[in-house]
């Protein structure tokens, strides 16, 4: 069953204007970038439509990787980049200490393999009907990369998505205590115990960032996301791979009702199911679409009022919240928002153009 849900997940999306990216060029080290971006986050997005030679994200990400000093900490649902690998094999050989949680079902999948025939340990859930499904790294306990993007080479040159760099070493013990949890206590789906807690919930960073820092079971993310969907006054604009959950569509509709403006684009291959959120809101007449790509649009993205940003691997669906593992990062910076907003612009310009095409050929 799990193999069938996620059978989905490698297929690609809308291209990014390279002004909207951080460029390797400036980054990681000089951290900057030609757009203007820099401090403690930088944000990146797939670009399939080009050749996977012009990959910005994986550049970013494999820089960060060279740059490790100390350890590395790998969650990983799915892993076979080979960029990402021969990067994380040339950190373990220069002394880095790296570690793997992966999900039980990609065990077998070629970085996994290589990392393991290599002597890098690695722990997985073992937990039939749920899914490790993070997509995160941890550098020297310093700094953390996260986002939607699956290491893999689907995710990379094919599907719409995100990667999300924090330079906080506040966020990065979030994400260091989620993983000691799982590969050292080998407890997923939740905390180890009542006592256990994520350190820094809320931190604002070193330029005046705030940012909320989730993690499925334990935080309740639904709720926390109905918060604050019911706080928008303006616009409420998402990109959905999957978008089941009925608490967060119901939000979201009654925000409409009350004149905010709602859009979205959902993931094609997951809106054919009786759960998904995609009818109810075409039936209450919103501007919502099916995304234009051949393969996957794999974003989990809310963006609120254009000052407010949600994303990471958290689907909005009743499993991503109840059992599986997952991880989101708010935002509350209009920077960030804007380029979240550039990238879901163009999601949502193609989707709208395919369905007039469509609507014109019949």
């Amino acid at each position: 069953m799990r193999k069938f849900l996620w059978a989905f997940l490698i297929l690609p999306f809308i291209g990014c204007d390279a002004a909207d990216i951080v460029s390797l060029d400036d980054q990681p080290s000089a951290r900057a970038s030609h757009d203007g971006q820099s401090g403690p986050i930088r944000v990146y997005f797939t670009q399939p439509d080009r050749s996977a030679k012009d990959a910005p994200i994986i550049d970013a990400l494999v820089g960060y990787i060279a740059q490790a000093q100390t350890s590395i900490d790998v969650c990983a649902f799915e892993l076979d980049n080979q960029r990402i690998t021969e990067a994380l094999l040339a950190a373990k050989q220069r002394g880095v200490k790296v570690r793997l949680v992966t999900d039980t079902d990609y065990l077998e999948e070629s970085g996994v393999t290589r990392l393991r025939q290599a002597g890098v340990p690695v722990v997985d859930d073992s937990r039939p009907g749920s899914l490790m499904h993070n997509k995160f790294m941890v550098f020297d306990n310093r700094s953390v990369w996260t986002g939607s993007m699956n290491f893999t080479e689907n995710g990379a040159y094919k599907n719409n998505n995100h990667g999300v760099f924090i330079d906080d070493a506040r966020i990065a013990a979030n994400y260091a205590t989620k993983f000691r949890w799982m590969f050292e206590q080998r407890k997923f789906g939740g905390a180890p115990s009542r006592s256990a807690k994520i350190p820094h919930p809320v931190v604002t960073l070193s330029d005046g960032t705030k940012i909320e820092n989730y993690f499925s079971t334990h935080d309740h993310i639904a709720d926390r996301l109905i918060a604050k969907i019911r706080q928008a006054r303006k616009s409420i604009h998402f990109l959905a791979f999957s978008f089941t959950h009925d608490g967060i569509g119901k939000a979201m509709l009654e925000r409409a009702k009350a004149g905010v403006e709602v859009k979205g684009v959902f993931e094609k291959t997951q809106t054919g199911g009786r759960y998904t959120e995609f009818h109810r809101m075409k039936k209450a007449g919103l501007p919502v679409f099916v995304d234009a790509n051949r393969r996957n649009m794999h974003h989990k993205v809310i963006i609120i009022d254009g000052q407010i940003t949600v994303a990471g691997s958290y689907n909005f669906s009743a499993s991503a919240d109840k059992s599986n593992d997952e991880n989101v990062v708010i935002i509350h910076s209009p920077r960030i928002a804007a380029l979240f907003e550039a990238e879901f612009q163009r999601v949502y310009g193609a989707a709208e153009r395919a369905a007039s095409t469509t609507a014109l050929a019949r």
